[in-house]
C-alpha cells in the first residue's frame, strides 16, 4: 500500500511539473508575442467598444502597440500582482492599465470579457454603482485610448493567483473628470464620418499625419490632444519635445 501511494505521488508530481515550469500549452498559447493572441486580444476590445450601450459616438479604434507590450509583460514578469507606477507603464506617453489574476490558464477573451462586464455596476453619465468598482469597464471603452499592448506571466511565487494579465491603453483613460462619460453618447462614427471603420473612429490616422489637430471633431481634452499627438508622431519621428509635444516649433494647437 505504502508502495503504492508512493507511486499516485510521484505521478502527481510529473503531471504538475510543466505547470510549475509556466510550460503548459494553455498557458504558453497565451502569450503575447504571437500574432493570433495579439489579433485575438485587439478584436476582443474593439468587439467590446463597439457594443458599448448606450452607443458612443467618438470612440477609436484600438491597436497593438510594441511598446505598450513590452512594458506590459515586463511587468507582469515581476508577478507583484498590483498596478505599476505611471512610469512603468509608459511609453512616449503615460497608458492606463487593467489587471487579472487567475488560479488557472485563463482565455484572453474571457479575461477582456470580464473587465467589460463591470459595465453591469455602470451608470452612463452617473458613474459608478455604490460600492462598485469599474475602472476596468471605463478603461477598456475609453474613447481617446487607440493603442494596446498586453503581457501574461506564470507566476511560482503566488500561492493561488498564478497568472498575472496585464493590459495597457495609451494614452490612458480614466480621467477623474470625466470618468462617468467614457466616450460621447451618440449614433456611432458621428464624430468621425469620414473616418469610420465598423462602428469605430479610426481618423487620428488623417489627424496625426496632415496635422490639421483643429479638425478634431470629436471632444478631447487639450492634454489628451497632446498625449496623441506626441504618440503618432512619434512613430512617424518627427516630434522634437515628447513633454511639450512641439512640432517644428510649433505647439498642437497652433498647427
Amino acid at each position: 500500500m505504502a508502495w503504492f501511494q508512493v507511486m499516485l505521488f510521484i505521478f502527481a508530481l510529473l503531471l504538475r511539473s510543466p505547470l510549475t515550469e509556466g510550460k503548459d500549452p494553455d498557458f504558453t498559447s497565451l502569450l503575447t508575442n504571437q500574432l493570433q493572441v495579439q489579433r485575438e486580444i485587439v478584436n476582443k476590445h474593439n468587439e467590446l467598444r463597439r457594443s458599448v450601450n448606450p452607443t458612443g459616438s467618438n470612440i477609436l479604434k484600438l491597436e497593438w502597440s510594441i511598446q505598450a507590450t513590452t512594458n506590459a509583460q515586463k511587468w507582469a514578469n515581476k508577478c507583484i500582482l498590483e498596478h505599476s507606477s505611471k512610469d512603468d507603464r509608459k511609453t512616449n506617453i503615460r497608458c492606463g492599465e487593467n489587471l487579472y489574476m487567475s488560479t488557472d490558464p485563463t482565455l484572453w477573451s474571457t479575461v477582456i470579457q470580464s473587465w467589460y462586464n463591470e459595465n453591469e455596476d455602470f451608470v452612463y453619465g452617473v458613474g459608478a454603482k455604490p460600492n462598485s468598482a469599474v475602472g476596468h469597464y471605463t478603461q477598456l471603452v475609453w474613447y481617446s485610448s487607440f493603442k494596446i499592448g498586453c503581457g501574461i506571466a506564470y507566476c511560482p511565487n503566488q500561492d493561488n493567483l498564478k497568472y498575472f494579465y496585464v493590459c495597457h491603453y495609451c494614452p490612458m483613460g480614466n480621467n477623474v473628470m470625466k470618468k462617468s462619460t467614457p466616450y460621447q453618447q451618440g449614433t456611432p462614427c458621428a464624430s468621425c464620418p469620414n473616418n469610420c471603420e465598423n462602428g469605430l473612429c479610426n481618423s487620428y490616422i488623417n489627424i496625426f499625419q496632415n496635422s490639421h489637430l483643429k479638425r478634431l471633431s470629436f471632444s478631447i481634452t487639450t492634454l489628451e490632444l497632446d498625449q496623441l499627438c506626441c504618440f503618432k508622431y512619434s512613430e512617424l519621428n518627427q516630434v522634437e519635445n515628447f513633454e511639450s509635444c512641439t512640432i517644428s516649433g510649433h505647439s498642437p494647437l497652433e498647427l
